[in-house]
């Protein structure tokens, strides 16, 4: 699974814009503007889900799921758990 803000993110990391994504992964940009509009997790075509996923690993991006380590180098981001409300 990935979410809207992995792929915003990830963008970001590359210094992309949504034209350049769509481009690598074959999709079109209307595509990507609505994965990106998804609160929380990216929902789709598993096809399209996965072709953005294999071109963001293809420019360098690792995904890390929740709780996964990660075992690359280089640099990241990695958002922290929210602190328990109470």
């Amino acid at each position: 699974m990935i979410t809207a803000a992995q792929v915003r993110a990830a963008r970001a990391l590359l210094g992309i814009d949504q034209k350049a994504l769509a481009e690598l992964s074959g999709l079109s940009i209307p595509t990507i503007q609505r994965m990106e509009a998804s609160s929380g997790n990216v929902r789709g075509v598993v096809d399209s889900l996965t072709k953005v996923v294999a071109a963001l690993e293809q420019a360098g991006i690792e995904l890390i799921g929740e709780g996964a380590v990660s075992t690359a180098t280089g640099r990241g981001v990695r958002l922290k758990a929210p602190p328990p409300k109470h």
